[in-house]
């Protein structure tokens, strides 16, 4: 017999967002293992909630972790809360989780706040389908490398940052992904909370004037209909038409088919191509 891991949301900012299963699961656990005992004490505290603690951060969390797997295999209760959010998004305990399921310990998910959905929402972009990306990578070429990866998503694009790197970042989007629209959410659900909607280029030159202060969550549109129909223009500008219909033709196509695809990629009706297809 063994206890049980909790992973608990806990508020973003706003101490009123709570749930009351939440601050239930903190009452009746044994111990709370916190990314900063510090900020869960001030947590604990505004609820009148008085419990052992443990530390359980990104720089212990594989140590941690077996150290909570013993606390579990002997029947102990525990709460994992990060500082704001839920575990395991951007915040430690994956690490746990993979554990608890190798060792047959059971664990239940006490969903909270998050501020990717927050932001999301707030955005105003499409929130029907999309990725989520975390924190970029600090070096910038490995920045590049990664919105390289996914700068043909037609998905929104949802990614944290830090104040100090949110310019030069914003900057490296705009060289990768163009001129797209974007919302910057800072300080969500706290006392100076503020969306940012425009597109990147005018963003750039808002945070050129103001100081970045606080957490940032960036929401950017994924990649339109508009854009993909500029670049086949641009991509197909530089060959002819008879030429385009022959780069299908040579991949097996039919002669019919390419003349299809090539009206399709270039925008133009199908009798239009058909009339230089004649020359081939």
């Amino acid at each position: 017999m063994s206890g049980k891991l909790y992973l608990v949301g806990t508020p973003i900012g706003n101490l009123k967002d709570i749930t009351l299963r939440a601050l239930d699961t903190l009452k009746e656990c044994d111990i709370v293992a916190a990314e900063d005992t510090r900020q869960t004490l001030k947590l604990l505290n505004y609820f009148s909630i008085k419990k052992a603690m443990i530390s359980y951060h990104k720089f212990n969390e594989n140590d941690k972790s077996n150290e909570i797997i013993d606390l579990l295999l002997q029947d102990k209760n525990i709460a994992l809360v990060s500082d704001a959010g839920m575990p395991g998004i951007s915040d430690p305990g994956s690490v746990v989780i993979k554990k608890c399921i190798e060792n047959n310990i059971p664990f239940e998910v006490i969903p909270g706040a998050t501020a990717l959905i927050t932001a999301l929402i707030y955005s105003g972009i499409d929130s029907n389908k999309f990725i989520f990306r975390g924190f970029l990578p600090r070096e910038n070429k490995d920045k590049k490398r990664l919105l390289e990866e996914i700068k043909n998503y037609r998905e929104t694009i949802i990614i944290y940052e830090a104040p100090h790197r949110l310019k030069k970042t914003m900057e490296i989007i705009m060289d990768v992904l163009g001129n797209r629209n974007i919302a910057i959410c800072r300080e969500l659900t706290k006392l100076h909370e503020e969306i940012y909607r425009g597109s990147i280029e005018k963003a750039i030159e808002y945070y050129d004037e103001k100081q970045p202060r606080g957490e940032y969550v960036l929401i950017i549109s994924g990649k339109s209909d508009e854009d993909i129909e500029r670049e086949n223009k641009n991509k197909w500008d530089s060959l002819t038409i008879e030429d385009h219909i022959l780069s299908y033709m040579n991949k097996g196509f039919t002669k019919k088919e390419a003349i299809k695809l090539t009206a399709k990629e270039r925008c133009i009706p199908k009798s239009e191509v058909y009339k230089y297809s004649l020359k081939i």
